[in-house]
């Protein structure tokens, strides 16, 4: 093939390759699709075009911030993940959020570390730390007892919406786990007095979803997550909340912690 031939069909063959790396960076990625929509569930993706989780914050380096409880009670573990998550720049300079399912209660800390809030909250009725596969497909009428455990683990809170259209963060929208204000529609529940009771032994009623005081969830969480995003470190109630995270002891912590 004479030279200036061979320089053209070259020429050509990398011209129809750069196309096709093109048409294939454009197209979605095979079995992509939105998470599945039960009736509880939700039926819109996060609100992630305005969620600041999305940008390119990196963690900070080991310091000596910590999280700022104040007077505020909590539990060694509340604490001692909170301070790591600080501490360690786990939190990627965002707000945390610490649930304490033990406890029923959920702490709001900035980003630089200062407690915004506290409260007792509503949580799955069913003990456990996993998510049940396919959870997230089931209609609320067929969840399960058992299958009603809110779980543990290291989430980013995003902005969305429920089936019913209310806004919620999310915690882990596969499996329809939300924080949301309470809702007392089942007068038998009594979420409300659940809430203002003095002992954590009957909060837990939901589905899995973290139920807060709508006060709680207006002023304080879903501003925070909005303004700043948020990491949500939900506590296990079953293995020990180091191990599930990963986490090391921080130098200088002093502060006390309610056993």
């Amino acid at each position: 093939m004479p030279p200036f031939r061979t320089a053209l069909r070259t020429l050509q063959q990398s011209l129809l390759l750069g196309g096709a790396v093109l048409v294939l960076a454009g197209s979605p990625a095979q079995g992509q699709s939105s998470a599945p929509l039960a009736n509880s569930g939700p039926t819109s993706r996060p609100v992630t075009g305005q969620s600041p989780m999305q940008s390119s914050v990196q963690p900070s380096a080991h310091g000596s911030r910590l999280a700022q409880f104040g007077s505020e009670s909590a539990s060694a573990d509340a604490r001692r993940i909170a301070h790591w998550a600080f501490h360690s720049g786990d939190h990627r300079r965002h707000a945390v959020v610490v649930v304490d399912k033990k406890d029923a209660k959920v702490y709001v800390f900035s980003p630089d570390g200062k407690l915004q809030g506290a409260t007792s909250a509503l949580m799955g009725s069913a003990i456990g730390d996993h998510t049940v596969p396919g959870i997230g497909d089931k209609p609320i009428a067929q969840v399960l007892p058992a299958e009603r455990t809110t779980p543990a683990g290291r989430f980013v809170a995003e902005p969305g919406t429920n089936a019913s259209g209310e806004d919620v963060v999310w915690v882990d929208y596969d499996a329809a786990v939300s924080m949301h204000r309470v809702r007392a529609n089942v007068k038998s529940e009594r979420r409300l007095e659940r809430l203002a009771s003095s002992t954590p032994k009957d909060n837990r009623i939901s589905y899995g979803c973290i139920n807060l005081p709508v006060a709680f969830y207006e002023k304080v969480l879903s501003p925070a997550v909005r303004s700043t995003g948020a990491v949500v470190y939900v506590l296990p109630e079953t293995r020990p909340a180091a191990s599930l995270f990963g986490t090391y002891d921080v130098p200088g912590n002093a502060e006390p912690a309610r056993r």
